[in-house]
């Protein structure tokens, strides 16, 4: 495949963890929180009323909570490498979330992607408000941001690969010239164009050059 653009899904796709859920273990709510994002992440509860509901319980928790995420964060295995092994190819890469930018912007950075889009929490005296600010990222909000950055940097969405795990990657998946399923739930891998289930990234760039 040509240079084109990969779109990478971050919670337990980029990163290992579930951000929500950590900060979730700050408020004493990570069992339930965990419960909904699993519902939701198989496509069993719509995004944007389980993201409502978690945030919810976060209400109260110090902002403080974006800097000791950050120290506790891990990236997949492969992440870094597959990053910078398609920038040298001339591909852009970039980073669509239905966690948080306070989280997110900070690991693009680390990892060399200047494009991400993210919900974000509001925060009121230093504390969070259970409350997110402006649009929800949520499934259909994933495809757009896709068919945007596609049209940024003049990449045909064809040539565009989008990299997810939860039902709602689905249609940014769907989107994208080639959606690849990784380490993903069981709908999410039905509906994808190529499954990969191995602990590194990298294995995503064998998928790409599979198909040419």
């Amino acid at each position: 495949m040509s240079a084109g653009l990969i779109i990478l899904d971050v919670d337990s796709t980029l990163i290992t963890s579930e951000v929500i859920e950590m900060i979730a273990a700050r408020a004493g709510t990570e069992p339930e929180v965990a419960a909904v994002t699993e519902a939701a992440m198989r496509g069993e509860i719509d995004f944007g009323e389980s993201l409502r509901q978690r945030v919810a319980t976060l209400e109260g928790v110090p902002d403080t909570v974006f800097a000791e995420v950050l120290d506790e964060v891990q990236f997949t295995p492969g992440a870094h490498e597959l990053i910078s092994t398609l920038q040298a190819r001339g591909w852009t890469a970039a980073l669509v979330s239905g966690g948080f930018e306070e989280v997110v912007g900070p690991l693009a950075e680390k990892i060399g992607i200047s494009l991400y889009r993210a919900n974000r929490l509001e925060v009121a005296d230093g504390k969070l408000t259970g409350r997110t600010l402006g649009p929800v990222i949520d499934r259909a909000a994933k495809a757009t941001a896709l068919r945007e950055y596609a049209a940024q940097v003049g990449v045909d969405p064809a040539h565009a690969v989008a990299v997810g795990d939860g039902a709602n990657d689905l249609d940014m998946m769907a989107a994208a010239g080639l959606g690849i399923a990784f380490n993903a739930k069981p709908v999410v891998q039905s509906q994808a164009d190529a499954a990969v289930n191995e602990p590194s990234l990298m294995a995503v760039v064998d998928v790409i050059d599979a198909r040419g």
